[in-house]
């Protein structure tokens, strides 16, 4: 193989690759931080209520 051949990706070879991704992305990735965006979010409400605002509805 020629050293400007190194790196290359033929063409079926980037569908393969782009397809994994794809998948990667949409079933393990944006699941994984969609939980971890709200579950932090929902930590971060539930601090501020026990540390600062107190609970809803209080007079």
């Amino acid at each position: 193989m020629a050293k400007n051949e190194v790196g290359i990706v033929q063409e079926g070879e980037k569908g393969t690759f782009e397809w994994r991704a794809f998948f990667f992305i949409a079933v393990f990735l944006f699941p994984i931080l969609s939980v971890v965006l709200i579950g932090g979010y929902g930590f971060l409400i539930w601090m501020s209520q026990v540390f600062i605002f107190g609970p809803p509805g209080h007079g």
